[in-house]
């Protein structure tokens, strides 16, 4: 079951990007972050309430850095998906595997050095070939936008990708320390609301464009909730390594529905180049998050 949770969320996700996509040319990136954080908080907050989970938090600070930087992440993704194919856009956020694995590296070749205090670590070969190949890929798949005047969208999106990863591991920490996933959630959202309620004022609101077009905020809001639901389940109800390795693997699921909403929604044309460097991507973030897995298992305890 929880297979099929982590590809539900997935296909949300992809079709929450095709609806950012057809809500552009009315709102900005600010106004966007901040109605699809208004919607999740609210849906967040009936959901909490339903299940009895408490709201109030002892850890506030924690949940004020993981927003800030999620925020940042998620505005850097929206605008990507504004300017770029929608492909391009979700594979280049989708990198966070491969970031966690340059820090991971980052911290081995950290530890040879003399002064840093860390017991040494040896040095993962297979893994720094992953992420070789992966920012191979980026460069194959950054070509066309580089030709059609979207290299500032393309570095956004892969900034998108980094500071993802870095949000990741923040939630990571709040979930190890006791906060419920949607509580975390419910402060993401909150802090979606109030950095895009600022972003908007500095940036100015569009001119309300009617519901016909305005329609389309209501769905970012309620895909993006409910894709973090599915995903939260879906690792929840993997009880081995194997059923969570499975299951982390199978998010990439959602580049392959953003690839079809752009071939046959928004006619996207990538190249050959485009359509390899996101193959070459994929294959790369799922083999780090494997050998992550192998590395953590082979790791010795901690007495």
């Amino acid at each position: 079951m929880q297979v099929l949770w982590m590809v539900v969320g997935a296909f949300l996700f992809a079709t929450m990007g095709m609806c950012i996509k057809y809500a552009a040319p009315y709102f900005n990136t600010a106004e966007i972050v901040f109605y699809r954080g208004l919607i999740g908080m609210l849906v967040l907050w009936l959901l909490s309430a339903s299940q009895g989970v408490s709201l109030k938090t002892a850890h506030p600070w924690m949940h004020t850095w993981r927003s800030l930087v999620g925020v940042t992440a998620m505005g850097c993704w929206f605008y990507a998906i504004t300017q770029m194919p929608l492909a391009s856009a979700m594979t280049l956020n989708y990198m966070s595997s491969i970031w966690i694995a340059v820090f991971l590296l980052a911290g081995a070749l950290w530890s040879l050095h003399p002064k840093s205090g860390k017991p040494r670590q040896a040095l993962n070969t297979p893994l720094i070939a992953t992420i070789l190949i992966g920012f191979a890929g980026v460069v194959l798949m950054l070509q066309p936008s580089f030709a059609q005047e979207e290299s500032a969208a393309a570095f956004i999106g892969l900034a998108s990708g980094l500071l993802s990863a870095l949000a990741y591991m923040q939630v990571v920490s709040l979930s190890r320390i006791g906060e419920p996933e949607s509580r975390t959630v419910f402060f993401f959202g909150l802090g979606c609301t109030l950095v895009g309620l600022i972003a908007s004022c500095v940036t100015g609101f569009s001119q309300w464009p009617g519901w016909e077009a305005a329609w389309w905020l209501i769905p970012i809001g309620l895909l993006a909730a409910g894709g973090q639901l599915c995903m939260t389940r879906s690792y929840a109800s993997a009880k081995t390594a194997r059923g969570t390795l499975v299951v982390a693997n199978l998010q990439y699921s959602g580049i392959v529905f953003a690839g079809l909403y752009s071939l046959f929604l928004f006619n996207d044309r990538l190249g050959w180049e485009g359509w390899l460097g996101m193959t070459l991507i994929v294959v790369s973030g799922i083999a780090a998050t494997i050998f992550r897995a192998r590395g953590a298992a082979a790791a010795p305890a901690k007495p």
